[in-house]
C-alpha cells in the first residue's frame, strides 16, 4: 500500500543528492554561496539512503506517545524548526530549555546542538528519542524494534546497508538520517545573487547599506563569516554575547562547581540541559568543563534567519530587529539590565542609529532562500 510513498521518498532523495553533488553553482543552483557539502568517508550519499532517512526522520513511531519525530521541532514548513516556539515541545507537550536550530545547512557545522556537544549529524541524531524531554524513549530498543519488523524498512535498509533482522543497528539509522539531512542544503539568497551570481541589483539599496554596516561597523562578519567565494554565515565557534546566563550569574561559581562535582556522563548532560534552565544557561561550560565557555553558544547560521523567529538559544529574543538592538546595546536585551561577567571580548556596543539598526536587519531578510520567502514574510508579519 505504501510503496508509492517510498517510491516518491526515493525520488525527493535523488533531488537531494543533484543538490548536493551539482558541482559549481550557477544563478539558480539552490547552493549558491555555499561550499560543497563534506561528506563522511563511512557515510556516502546516494538516492536509496537519503529516502530512508527521510522517512525514519519523519517517523512518529519513535517516541514514547507515538506523535513526535525529528520532523516535530524541525518542519520544513518552517524551514526545518518549531517556528513560533522559544522553546521545543517534545512527548505530553513537555518543554526543554533550548530553542529548536534549523536542520538547513547544519551539514556544514563542525558540531550539533547549541553547545556542541555532538560532533556529528549522526552523533546527533542518537539523542533526541532518549531524552525524557524529547521523544522519551528509555532506549533505542524501539526503534530498532520497528525497523527490525517493519516490511519496508526491512526492505530499506537491506538495500540500502545489506543488512537485515538484529544486524540492522542505531548506527544505520542514524547514518540514514544525517544522509537525508545533509540534503537540506540552501543558499541562493538574494545576498548570494549580488555577491556570487553576479547580479548586482539582487539586492536593493537598503540591504546594501546593511552589507555595509555587516562587515564593518556592526562586525557581525566576525563571527558570522563571508568569504570571496562563499559564506556560512558561521565561524562554528561558542560564544557569550549575554543572553541567559545575565540571569544567573551571582549563581555562576555554586553552580558550576555543583556541575562539575556531579561529573555527568555525556547522555545526563543531555538530559540536564534541557531540563534544568539553570544548567542549560551554562551553555558550552556543561560539555567541555573549559570557564571561558561559560554562558557560551554556538554561533548560529545567518541564513534564512528571518524565517526562523524567534532567536538566541532559549528563544528570548523576538524579532531580528531585537537582535540587532541586543548587539547594539554591547550584549544587553533590556534598558537597565546589567552586562555579565562572562561576555565576550568581542561584544560591545556598536553605536547604531536606528536607521542603521534598520538597515543591518533589511540585510538579514536579503539571506533568505527562494524556498522560505514565504515563511520569511510570515514570520515578518507581512
Amino acid at each position: 500500500m505504501r510503496k508509492p510513498l517510498f517510491a516518491l521518498l526515493l525520488a525527493i532523495g535523488l533531488l537531494g543528492t543533484i543538490a548536493v553533488f551539482g558541482g559549481d553553482a550557477t544563478e539558480s543552483s539552490p547552493s549558491l554561496g555555499l561550499p560543497p557539502v563534506p561528506i563522511p568517508i563511512d557515510n556516502p550519499q546516494t538516492a536509496a539512503k537519503i529516502a530512508l532517512g527521510d522517512r525514519l526522520f519523519h517517523d512518529v513511531r519513535f517516541s514514547i506517545t507515538g506523535d513526535v519525530s525529528c520532523a516535530t521541532c524541525h518542519d520544513r514548513k518552517k524551514a526545518f524548526t518549531d517556528s513560533p516556539l522559544k522553546v521545543s515541545e517534545g512527548n505530553n507537550k513537555l518543554t526543554g530549555t533550548r530553542n529548536a536550530p534549523t536542520v538547513i545547512n547544519a551539514a556544514y557545522f563542525t558540531s550539533q546542538f547549541w553547545d556542541g556537544r555532538s560532533p556529528s549529524l549522526e552523533d546527533q541524531a542518537l539523542h533526541p528519542p532518549t531524552n525524557p524531554v524529547e521523544m522519551g524513549l528509555p532506549s533505542h530498543q524501539p526503534i530498532l524494534d520497528i525497523v527490525r519488523s517493519d516490511p519496508e524498512y526491512k526492505e530499506a535498509f537491506n538495500e540500502v546497508f545489506g543488512t537485515s533482522g538484529d544486524g540492522i543497528t542505531m548506527v544505520e539509522v542514524t547514518r540514514a538520517i544525517a544522509a537525508f539531512e545533509r540534503t537540506q542544503v540552501f543558499g541562493n539568497s538574494a545576498f548570494d545573487r549580488y555577491r556570487y551570481g553576479g547580479q548586482p541589483d539582487a539586492m536593493n539599496d537598503q540591504q546594501k547599506r546593511g552589507f555595509e554596516l555587516f562587515v564593518n561597523q556592526g562586525r557581525c562578519v566576525s563571527c558570522h563569516v563571508i568569504e570571496e567565494t562563499q559564506a556560512l554565515f558561521t565561524d562554528n565557534r561558542f560564544h557569550n554575547i549575554g543572553v541567559g546566563i545575565n540571569n544567573i550569574q551571582s549563581d555562576v561559581p555554586e553552580l558550576a562547581a555543583e556541575f562539575l562535582e556531579a561529573d555527568l556522563t555525556l547522555a545526563q548532560v543531555d538530559e540536564k540541559v534541557l531540563s534544568d534552565k539553570r544548567t542549560s544557561e551554562l551553555g558550552r561550560f556543561a560539555v567541555d568543563h573549559q570557564f571561558e565557555g561559560l554562558g557560551s553558544f554556538k554561533t548560529p547560521t545567518l541564513r534564512n534567519v528571518a524565517a526562523t523567529a524567534p532567536y538566541m538559544h532559549d528563544g528570548s529574543v523576538a524579532t531580528l530587529r531585537d537582535a540587532v538592538v541586543h548587539y547594539n546595546n554591547g550584549g544587553v536585551t533590556n534598558e537597565g539590565d546589567p552586562v555579565n561577567d562572562f561576555l565576550s571580548s568581542g561584544i560591545r556596543p556598536l553605536n547604531l542609529t536606528d536607521d542603521q539598526i534598520d538597515d543591518l536587519v533589511a540585510f538579514m531578510e536579503a539571506l533568505t532562500s527562494p524556498e522560505f520567502a514565504e515563511m520569511a514574510a510570515t514570520s515578518a508579519g507581512e
